[in-house]
């Protein structure tokens, strides 16, 4: 049944190939700038489904994430069981985790975000901690010395010089976000995935959801960067 709902749900995005590019173009399943560019607005709400569904699990999951490796700097007996508990929800099939979870929480937005924030947890976990635990122990002895407390020297020294390992973490996990969110599409969520999965065999519809997706990812990798280099000015000080 679910199955069913899906294909149905696709079936019904693709109504029409008719554009100014001839007929010849779209019968043949070539790539049709025309019909690009006529049928262009069919993708946008798909798109704004795909940003909100990304950039919500994002912020979600570092948020998740984030904590639980702070308490694990201070508590690094936890590492262990945060790393292994969030390994075996990324190494879940992410379709099969969506199918798993209609059962619960239903088809919709929730289920999307419940699996793929799942995925976004190990990585941003794992590279947080390692850029807290690569802040030289000198660095902080000398920020004790200069009377800083815990956690002064916590948000003063070491989350600022982990900042480069962190957002390495953050444009890994938004890159995989916004692919996985194309599987969404069967949670019943939409994004990308949809028109994708409408009309596999027309290159012209498959270039432009897909080369969407593809845009996506480069936009948010470069807004990750911007802001690491904004926040990190250090790093960019090169000595001559």
């Amino acid at each position: 049944m679910i199955a069913a709902s899906v294909l149905a749900q696709a079936d019904g995005f693709v109504r029409d190939r008719s554009g100014g590019d001839g007929d010849t173009c779209v019968a043949n399943n070539g790539v049709c700038p025309s019909w690009i560019v006529d049928n262009f607005d069919r993708y946008t709400g798909p798109l704004r489904e795909h940003v909100a569904l990304t950039v919500v699990a994002l912020l979600i999951g570092f948020a998740i994430a984030f904590s639980l490796a702070l308490l694990a700097h201070r508590r690094r007996w936890l590492v262990g069981p945060i790393v292994q508990f969030t390994g075996i929800l990324y190494t879940i099939p992410s379709l099969a985790l969506f199918f798993l979870l209609l059962p619960l929480t239903g088809r919709g937005f929730l289920t999307a975000q419940i699996a793929l924030v799942s995925y976004t947890l190990l990585i941003i976990f794992r590279n947080v901690t390692s850029g807290l635990d690569s802040v030289s122990d000198d660095v902080v002895d000398a920020a004790h010395g200069m009377g800083l407390t815990d956690r002064q020297v916590l948000w003063r020294v070491e989350i600022p010089l982990a900042l480069p390992e962190i957002a390495a973490g953050l444009r890994i996990a938004a890159t995989t976000t916004v692919g996985l969110a194309t599987l969404a599409f069967f949670a019943g969520a939409g994004g990308l995935g949809e028109p994708i999965y409408a009309d596999l065999n027309f290159k012209s519809n498959v270039l432009v959801a897909g080369g969407l997706c593809v845009l996506l990812a480069v936009v948010l990798d470069v807004v990750v960067l911007g802001t690491q280099r904004l926040l990190t000015p250090w790093v960019r000080a090169v000595p001559s």
